[in-house]
Parts: structure tokens; sequence; C-alpha cells
């Protein structure tokens, strides 16, 4: 996986990860949707084919590189949790 930003600015920010699909881009967009500072989380692929996502990133009052760490700690919590739980269905 590579992240590459594409534009920067004190609360937008656009950047493409590459060698990533749908699952962890609609897993990133959600959890970013559930923090009250951000206006905007959405992603793009544009081929199916290319595992390539462009994310557009709006925040309000927050940085949003901040913003997206977060969300990806509250994520590794999640599924953290989640692994547990299936170890317990054995």
């Amino acid at each position: 996986m590579e992240i590459k930003t594409i534009e920067e600015k004190k609360n937008h920010l656009i950047f493409k990860i590459t060698g990533e699909g749908h699952t962890l881009c609609n897993a990133l967009k959600n959890e970013l949707l559930n923090d009250d500072k951000i206006k905007i989380a959405t992603y793009a692929v544009e081929h199916p084919l290319i595992q390539e996502a462009q994310f557009i990133l709006e925040t309000e009052n927050k940085e949003p590189k901040k913003a997206i760490s977060e969300a990806i700690k509250r994520l590794d919590k999640t599924l953290e949790k989640l692994g547990k739980q299936a170890k317990e269905l054995k």
C-alpha cells in the first residue's frame, strides 16, 4: 500500500491510496464520518481492476491528517475486538 498526497490545505486533503480497493477505503470513509469535525469524506475507485482510490477529505477546525490518524486508531481497536470475538467462536 502506498499513500500519496495530491492536494493539502488547512481543512482539505486529497490523497491516493494505491494497492487497496473498496474494503479498506469504505471502512476508513465510514470511520471518518463518525467524527463530527468531518464535513466531507469520500473516495472514488476509477477502475475496478486497478486498486487505486482517491480520497477527498474536508474538516471543520481539525487538521485532516490528524483526523485520518484518529480514524485509523479507532478502526484498529474495532478490528482487534472483532479478532477476539472471532477467536471465541472456536
